[in-house]
């Protein structure tokens, strides 16, 4: 199945791909994604905002895993990762095999991170229309430290389908440094991640909601 492809005159919403493969090797033996934020999978948490930006792309660990269940009733597209062991790019290899070549972007945002909203996701897919002078657009923090989502011009589908090991795309964005554009997203959002369980209850003990 391909996601984003034209249909007549018009054209399918920019598709999400949601990175959700890691192994959680820092979290002492607990899935990080499916520790539960407000009652619900972190996984699912995310993969539901992410479906209020469009057609979302969950890469996966193989099966069988927990986080298949997480999202089974869904609509979404979940892409088992056989290389998942190699590193966040493995997961972009993989999902972006099921972008239509016609997108005209596709926007990554990691699982992990809990402070993301369907409003920051808006706000970057937002900046494409008002800054389209740019190939990649990305969630900044308030103080204009870049971090995700990151939204990713077609032009730019071929070098991220090379990438290899676990720098999430960070040589596509140097090489194309001069045309990225950050967008500010409120207080820590585009960078605030769940790893160990220190980050679990240091988010907890100090979240706002």
């Amino acid at each position: 199945m391909l996601i984003g492809q034209r249909h007549g005159d018009g054209m399918d919403k920019i598709p999400v791909i949601l990175l959700a493969a890691g192994q959680s090797r820092r979290m002492g033996g607990a899935d990080k994604l499916i520790k539960e934020v407000d009652g619900i999978p972190l996984v699912r948490r995310s993969t539901e905002i992410a479906m209020t930006a469009g057609p979302v792309i969950v890469a996966l660990p193989p099966r069988p895993h927990r986080r298949y269940d997480a999202l089974a009733d869904l609509d979404v597209l979940r892409v088992p990762i056989p290389e998942a062991t190699e590193g966040m790019n493995a997961s972009l290899r993989g999902a972006l095999t099921h972008v239509a070549p016609d997108a005209p972007a596709a926007m990554v945002m990691l699982a992990d991170l809990p402070e993301l909203s369907s409003a920051d996701l808006g706000a970057v897919l937002s900046a494409r229309t008002e800054h389209p002078d740019h190939l990649i657009w990305r969630g900044a923090t308030d103080s204009g430290k870049p971090g995700h989502p990151v939204l990713f011009d077609r032009s730019l589908f071929s070098q991220l389908s090379e990438l290899t090991g676990d720098d999430g795309a960070q040589s596509v964005v140097r090489a194309n440094k001069d045309k990225v554009h950050l967008e500010s997203l409120p207080r820590q959002h585009a960078l605030r991640d769940l790893d160990t369980r220190e980050d679990w209850d240091d988010w907890h003990a100090n979240r706002t909601l």
